[in-house]
């Protein structure tokens, strides 16, 4: 019988050379009485799916060695010994999936029918729906589904004829599971039930907030939901707070990068801005600069929104707009509570803008955020919001651009050949090509087949010099300060910081590409 390639990893300890039957789980219905015998959620957790009793013996389906710890567990679960046998990872997954999902069909009442739902539907029937057995545990599926994939979004997006859900992965969508259209109302007023929010409104986007504990982790939910011709759409973002925060050399800056960055968040006072899209890691790195700085002898304040992470010797404090508490309101009173370091969450306005230099021209040094493309165009956007020019030159210390890219897969990394095109656009010389480790990932159950498991960082840091300064209180535009800064300072753009990433066997030149399309070298 053919070993699976993964068990002829030479890497693998000893065990892996042992002869497994492997099967095709296309052919295979799973035996109802076995899979009794292990709850849905370790099943899911634990990626290991019973498929048949055979004598005193469960017969059980694993990917690989990582799962023969769960054999042992299933083992004692059901009291019977397990024999494993190898299968395709996604294959398990969707039968987990498919009798989890049938199991909580079978508790639904009604049919297709029942889903149809209007603004004359009782109040009483939609709470009805919302508390029955099996959309309480849809529900929960969903979330520990999402937590187990790390997955930072779910979403619900209904259609004509069917209800998809889909979990956002390093930043890219894909799809999880569909429920049978008669489920949805009850999923979205099951969400609203706990997130606080009104059941009875579906004309209206609504925003809420759920807490939720998944094996002792503490989970963050931000809900979001708005009324779409087919019903209503729902979006959760999930801050796992049992999530490890990262220090400064676990971000990816280049070493050059970070002792620059580094000399920077030790100023004593000044503005310190991290920019780009939504998503694109500011949050984790001003954490970790905070996590830098801090000592006994200093008092640092952060007003967010939300409050993603606890930092243990950090004050911090959740932005709460319907009483009134904004970003400025909370940094308005932070100067009345003799802070060293302050950080805020986003700078969005103009009132922000301006009690945020005032603390940095009073002797503190402040951390925040900004949606720019590039770090040159911080400048440009503070002035756009009515800060004079001036005030501006006389703050801001440095602005740190960022982008996520997907990492290759390191269980299923290979070397490649890219494109002489992919070069072309990445600005990699003969020279660099010739002593590059440019590698893919093939695609294995670790990363889901998609070649890419986690992300790391790229950073453009412009550094405040005089010329900067001088180039702010005349307005130059950001193109004129990026050259400055490329020529004189050095700075790496987003898309150099990119190519270096390819060059080392980081990440592919697709993903840079498809991150940093409107970038220059």
């Amino acid at each position: 019988m053919s070993v699976p390639a993964f068990l002829a990893n030479p890497n693998l300890p000893e065990p892996a050379t042992a002869d497994f039957e492997t099967v095709d789980l296309l052919t295979i219905k799973p035996e109802s009485e076995a899979m009794a015998l292990a709850p849905g959620e370790f099943a899911l957790k634990r990626q290991v799916l019973p498929l048949r009793i055979e004598g005193n013996e469960l017969v059980a389906a694993i990917a690989g060695l990582h799962s023969l710890e769960a054999i042992d567990d299933l083992s004692i679960l059901s009291g019977m010994p397990v024999r494993p046998v190898l299968a395709d990872a996604q294959q398990i997954k969707e039968k987990i999936e498919e009798h989890f999902l049938s199991r909580i069909l079978s508790q639904m009442p009604g049919d297709e029918s029942s889903a149809d739902i209007d603004e004359s539907t009782d109040l009483a029937d939609l709470t009805k729906m919302a508390g029955e057995t099996a959309v309480i545990q849809m529900v929960n599926f969903l979330f520990a589904q999402a937590v187990r994939d790390s997955a930072s979004d779910i979403h619900i997006e209904p259609y004509e004829r069917e209800v998809k859900v889909r979990f956002r992965v390093d930043g890219m969508l894909h799809d999880a599971l569909r429920p049978p259209k008669r489920m949805h109302a009850a999923l979205v007023s099951r969400l609203k039930i706990l997130g606080e929010m009104n059941i009875a409104e579906r004309r209206l986007p609504q925003d809420g907030r759920i807490k939720i504990s998944i094996a002792g982790r503490s989970i963050d939910v931000r809900v979001s939901i708005i009324p779409t011709v087919y019903g209503e759409r729902a979006v959760m973002r999930i801050l796992d707070k049992g999530t490890a925060m990262l220090g400064m050399e676990q971000l990816g800056m280049q070493p050059d990068v970070l002792v620059k960055y580094r000399q920077i968040i030790e100023m004593p006072y000044g503005i310190i801005l991290a920019t780009g899209p939504t998503g694109s890691g500011k949050s984790t790195s001003l954490y970790a600069s905070l996590q830098e700085i801090w000592s006994p002898e200093t008092n640092i304040l952060t007003v967010e929104d939300p409050v993603e992470y606890q930092v243990p010797g950090i004050s911090q404090v959740q932005v709460r707009p319907q009483i009134g508490l904004t970003f400025a309101s909370g940094l308005r009173s932070f100067l009345r509570q003799d802070p060293d370091v302050i950080m805020v969450g986003e700078i969005r306005d103009l009132e922000t803008a301006e009690i945020a230099i005032n603390a940095a021209l009073t002797g503190h040094m402040v951390f925040s955020t900004l949606h720019t493309n590039d770090a040159a165009g911080a400048t440009t956007r503070l002035l756009d919001m009515g800060v004079e020019p001036f005030l501006v030159a006389s703050s801001l210390v440095g602005v740190v651009a960022q982008r996520l890219v997907r990492r290759v897969c390191p269980y299923c990394s290979e070397s490649i050949k890219p494109t002489e095109d992919s070069l072309m656009a990445l600005g990699v010389t003969a020279e660099e090509a010739a002593t590059g480790d440019f590698r893919r990932g093939k695609g294995c159950e670790r990363c889901s087949n998609t070649g890419y498991k986690g992300r790391q960082g790229l950073y453009e840091l412009l550094i405040v010099d005089d010329t900067i300064r001088r180039l702010t209180v005349e307005r130059a535009s950001s193109d004129i300060m990026k050259k400055h800064a490329i020529d004189v300072q050095g700075m790496r753009t987003l898309l150099g910081d990119g190519k270096l990433a390819v060059l080392a066997g980081k990440t592919t030149p697709e993903e840079i590409l498809r991150v940093c399309q409107r970038e220059s070298v």
